[in-house]
C-alpha cells in the first residue's frame, strides 16, 4: 500500500494538541490492516521528518440504530507519531 493510502488523515483535537506540545507528538488516523513500520516509512516519506516512535491504538466501530434496523461503523486505527527534537509537521501554517 502507498503512503498516502496508509495515512488516511491527522487528527486535530485537544489530546492530540497537547500531546504536539508537550511530547513532539503528532496523532494520525491509519488504515486498520496497518503496522508500526509502515506508518513509520510513509510518516518520514511524506513530511519529510525523522520518526523516533510509533505507538498505535485500535478502535471498535460504535453500533448505530436507525429505528430498528441496527448497524455498525467501521473499526479504526490511531497512530500516535514521535518526532525528533527540531522536526515539527505544521498541518495550520499562517493561522
Amino acid at each position: 500500500m502507498s503512503a498516502e493510502g496508509l495515512i488516511i488523515s491527522p487528527l486535530v483535537t485537544e489530546k492530540g494538541t497537547i500531546v504536539n506540545e508537550k511530547a513532539n507528538q503528532v496523532v494520525f488516523r491509519v488504515r486498520p490492516g496497518a503496522d508500526k513500520h509502515a506508518i513509520r516509512r510513509a510518516v518520514e516519506d511524506l513530511f519529510k521528518v525523522t520518526v523516533v516512535e510509533v505507538r498505535t491504538a485500535n478502535f471498535l466501530g460504535k453500533e448505530r440504530r436507525r429505528g430498528r434496523i441496527a448497524g455498525r461503523k467501521p473499526d479504526w486505527k490511531k497512530a500516535y507519531v514521535t518526532l525528533k527534537a527540531g522536526d515539527r509537521i505544521e498541518f495550520f501554517e499562517g493561522v
